[in-house]
């Protein structure tokens, strides 16, 4: 005798195929499978885990399931809450990549193999592993907004690997360097039939990031009053980007304000600075050879690159290489992992000892004859006595 069905119904269509189908005990409607099966038993199947996942208490919502995957990424979008850039580049990257393959798949359908098959296709186009990683996380985050909405089972896009790109290898500079290279900033060439003009502040500029650690954005948007002049400190609480033209102000790249103290004669070069130019707490330290604000792309080609020519350093050095110069001399005067951490304003001590780390073995052998000379002493003491 064949067993009643207490959960669903399956029924034959004209064509052949089998459809199934039950009531969802929340919305008192008929719940359909998203396709038709070829035989009875497939129907019947999918209609077994259906009643486990609601035993569970872990059913899907259909309606959800066939959401096209363009409206997931929407309200993906508009509910992001991230630095301006960030944005823009995940808005382009889903622009682009992303919703050309998948805006009109329904949410559900998507698999493992195609979102595969879509990684593989843009790293064989020429695509940086950085671009392609982009579109990668920007698939994963969309399809994990489905997932916390029991649209879907499981992330089809978990699991999927990048190959590593090639990371821009760091420039250090020495402090003779970076003096040449401030010097050069602040004086350079000028056509004959033009007067003298030096620019003294970018000169400045330089020395106080390969000395302090400061972000560009954040140098760009420090104010005078955020200088303590009697204490030579620095409060870091703002940073800039600019975007599409526009500069965009905010809070430093990890969310967290921080104080940075300077060597005393660089503090006493950055009070004559602002003297000079009068005292206005909301003024910025560094602006525009115009006065308005710094864009540092206009002073990085303007002035930095040509620079760091005249000046003959390798012709790889970028600004922020002078952030890694910060570190590295601190490093080299024996601070903590832990000090470089603070005042370079990273997220956690294991972003900056994968960044640094491998400019502490240069100090092993100091640390061992330091050690060394302890044991001697401990044991000539224990002799003596």
């Amino acid at each position: 005798m064949a067993r009643r069905r207490t959960f669903g119904y399956v029924r034959r269509l004209k064509s052949g195929r089998w459809q199934a189908s039950y009531l969802d005990e929340c919305t008192r409607r008929r719940m359909g499978a998203p396709s038709t099966f070829a035989t009875k038993t497939d129907a019947s199947l999918w209609l077994a885990s259906i009643e486990i996942d609601t035993a569970r208490g872990e059913q899907l919502r259909p309606e959800l399931a066939q959401r096209p995957f363009r409206d997931w990424a929407e309200e993906w979008l508009a509910g992001l809450h991230v630095r301006p850039k960030t944005y823009v580049g995940y808005e382009s990257s889903l622009r682009n990549h992303v919703l050309p393959v998948f805006g009109d798949r329904p949410i559900a359908d998507i698999t493992y193999r195609e979102c595969k098959a879509f990684v593989d296709v843009l790293l064989r186009s020429g695509l940086a592993p950085g671009t392609a990683g982009e579109a990668r996380k920007v698939l994963r985050l969309v399809l994990g907004e489905a997932l916390r909405s029991d649209a879907i089972r499981r992330n089809p896009a978990d699991g999927l690997r990048i190959p590593r790109g090639t990371r821009q290898e760091m420039v250090f500079l020495d402090p003779a360097q970076v003096v040449r290279l401030a010097t050069e900033i602040a004086n350079p060439p000028r056509p004959r039939s033009h007067p003298p003009k030096t620019w003294p502040a970018y000169g400045l500029l330089v020395r106080l990031a390969a000395w302090s650690g400061l972000r560009a954005g954040e140098i760009a948007a420090l104010r005078v009053g955020r200088f303590d002049c009697r204490a030579g400190r620095l409060e870091i609480a703002e940073s800039v980007q600019e975007i599409h033209g526009a500069l965009i102000y905010g809070p430093p790249k990890t969310y967290s304000h921080r104080r940075v103290d300077l060597p005393t004669d660089l503090a006493s070069e950055l009070a004559d600075h602002i003297e000079g130019r009068g005292y206005d707490s909301d003024a910025f330290v560094f602006t525009a050879p115009s006065g308005g604000p710094l864009r540092h792309h206009n002073f990085y080609k303007r002035f930095f690159k040509p620079a760091v020519l005249r000046a003959g350093l390798d012709p790889r050095t970028r600004f922020h290489d002078m952030r890694h110069t910060a570190a590295a001399l601190m490093i080299a005067e024996g601070a903590h992992l832990l000090a470089v951490k603070e005042r370079l304003g990273h997220s956690t001590i294991q972003v900056t000892a994968d960044r640094y780390g491998h400019l502490f073995p240069s100090l092993e052998e100091a640390l061992t004859d330091r050690l060394g000379a302890t044991y001697r002493a401990a044991l000539d003491g224990s002799t003596g006595s």
